[in-house]
């Protein structure tokens, strides 16, 4: 209950809008109670004594009341859509710039369906929870209190029937909710593998395609819509059976009134308009029940979604800036002083151990080693993706715990292994390098990426669209297209994560002399062919995560056995 009263504190300004909306609920329930005692009037008074103008005032009366309580139900409508859909926009906005603030870390403690799931599916359940329940909330209890209280007003031996059905309903209720309360944990679960496989289905359909794998994916959609259909059936199979419950309950207590009540008519102790009067509160003071049994079972719901929309609002940044953060980076230097990293606290592992170099600033630094020896880890330490788990990592000379995130990122630029392009045009995509960038400056970074190449010999140029994801374009274009845009950065550091690697050799070789151009940068290049770095500045060898040797090309190719493996391999299938 605490992650729902937590989360309501997101409603902000809309809060007025929620709390007018309960208090015209109030007075619409108001309008309605009068009304059952007005047509007693019109029943005991009008008709027994044939007063034809005393049954039309009363019938003004009626229908003034029944206007008053249509208008005050559709200004409801208004403020509670209006709180509901604003505060699920809020809640969504502020899943998102929390999610914004995670490091990689705390972004490996969800799966990306997940959390679309708890910006979306559970988000609605809080939104349809407010904008659904908060009338039966108000209206309830309401018209149970006011109903039971003119019930007694009315006839006080009837209304006994209240204190024994009220007690077996809420019996009914505490068991549905017993049962229930659990499984829609379970369904909104159901509903992240379900979202899980649709994610990766459409975001490798050209792989589905080229494996005929078409079938195979079809099967496994199957699976979990099979499994997300059950628990829902499960569910709300047990979440209805109040329905019955509450209807067997009132008609019992009807029965009841009309037996016990017609013999006080029999008797002369009850009129036939007071009868009329009673059992139309009964029937409200019922459904009132039945509204309040639905509140329980929409709060039960949002209780779940509540608690998974704040596990993503409580996940704590395991990167934070500091309290004087530093925020300008004075150079591009790079120091690794005995530097360990494990990507989980428990892993039994290290994935890095035991690093330590220096590269001073403006060096070309090139970084090979086998698949799986953490080339990738090492340079995600650099711009603080990752904290390291021992020793330090410096940039400029200052421990890069010391930097304001935001500026330690300016300062290095990095190209990514798996190539990201947004949908839009090109221009839009490499202005997240520099938003102040003009075009001549665009077509410079192009021209250093040979990206420029493909660019000119598209018709929109700089405004072609790229489609979802960069779907228009070709592996080596995007490649060539995130290069360019990491070096309208301008930064003190460069990173290449084996970024050349769907470019051919000679357009690799034009882009590598363009880099070099750059003197006042550092540049790391990951790579898996030696002629990528066999021209930079310092070679290290990772392998297993330690640091195999460290040296210039001859250096190595004269004295390190596994860099002579490597150029032999290589440059012999060069030759050939």
């Amino acid at each position: 209950m605490k992650d729902l009263k937590r989360l309501l504190h997101y409603l902000g300004p809309y809060r007025k809008d929620l709390f007018l909306g309960a208090f015209l609920v109030f007075v619409e329930t108001g309008f309605e109670l009068f009304i059952p005692l007005i047509m007693a009037d019109i029943i005991d008074v009008g008709i027994v004594n044939h007063d034809v103008p005393y049954i039309l005032y009363k019938g003004v009366q009626m229908g003034i009341c029944a206007l008053l309580s249509l208008v005050t139900g559709l200004l409801y409508a208004r403020y509670a859509a209006r709180a509901a859909y604003g505060f699920g926009a809020r809640l969504r906005e502020a899943e998102y710039e929390k999610i914004q603030q995670y490091s990689f870390s705390n972004l490996d403690h969800f799966e990306t369906s997940s959390l679309v799931t708890r910006m979306t599916t559970d988000v609605t359940v809080i939104q349809n929870a407010v904008n659904g329940g908060l009338r039966p909330m108000v209206r309830g209890p309401s018209i149970l209190i006011l109903g039971v209280g003119l019930s007694f007003w009315m006839n006080a031996k009837l209304s006994l029937v209240f204190f024994v059905i009220t007690p077996l309903l809420a019996v009914v209720l505490f068991f549905i909710l017993r049962k229930v309360s659990p499984m829609y944990g379970k369904l909104q679960k159901a509903m992240d593998r379900l979202n899980d496989v649709v994610q990766e289905g459409v975001t490798a359909i050209r792989a589905v395609k080229a494996f005929v794998r078409g079938d195979y994916e079809e099967e496994k959609f199957q699976s979990v819509n099979k499994e997300l259909m059950q628990t829902s059936e499960k569910t709300f199979h047990y979440a209805v059976l109040n329905l019955p419950a509450f209807q067997f309950t009132m008609y019992a207590a009807t029965v009841l009134i009309m037996w016990f009540g017609g013999n006080m008519i029999a008797s002369g102790g009850l009129q036939v308009g007071d009868l009329t009067g009673f059992l139309s509160y009964v029937l409200q003071v019922m459904n009132s029940l039945m509204m309040i049994s639905n509140v329980f079972l929409l709060l039960t719901r949002s209780l779940a979604s509540a608690k998974r929309i704040s596990e993503v609002l409580d996940e704590v940044p395991e990167l934070s800036a500091p309290e004087h953060p530093v925020t300008q980076v004075a150079d591009g230097s790079i120091d690794f002083e005995n530097v360990s990293f494990k990507y989980h606290k428990d892993a039994q592992e290290y994935a890095l151990s035991g690093v330590s170099f220096h590269i001073s600033p403006g060096q070309t630094v090139g970084i090979i080693g086998g698949t799986g020896s953490a080339k990738t880890t090492l340079v995600q330490l650099i711009p603080r993706l990752y904290d390291v788990s021992g020793g330090r990592v410096l940039v400029g000379g200052r421990d890069v715990r010391e930097y304001d995130p935001k500026a330690l990122r300016e300062a290095v630029g990095i190209v990514l292994q798996k190539n990201v392009l947004f949908p839009g045009t090109v221009r839009e995509n490499l202005l997240w390098g520099n938003k102040q960038a003009d075009d001549p400056t665009i077509w410079k970074a192009c021209e250093d990426a040979c990206a420029d190449e493909f660019l000119k010999r598209m018709p929109k140029g700089l405004d072609t669209d790229l489609g979802q994801g960069g779907v228009n374009v070709s592996g080596g274009q995007k490649q060539r297209l995130c290069i360019a845009r990491a070096l309208l950065k301008h930064p003190k550091v460069l990173i290449f994560d084996d970024s050349t690697s769907a470019v051919d050799t000679a357009t690799e070789g034009k882009i590598r002399a363009a880099i070099a151009r750059q003197k006042d940068v550092t540049k790391l290049i990951i790579a898996q062919r030696i002629t990528s770095v066999m021209d930079t500045d310092m070679i290290v060898i990772l392998e297993d995560g330690h640091i195999h040797a460290v040296g210039t090309h001859d250096e190595l190719l004269a004295c390190d056995t596994i860099y002579q493996e490597i150029y032999a391999s290589q440059m012999k299938g060069a030759e050939e």
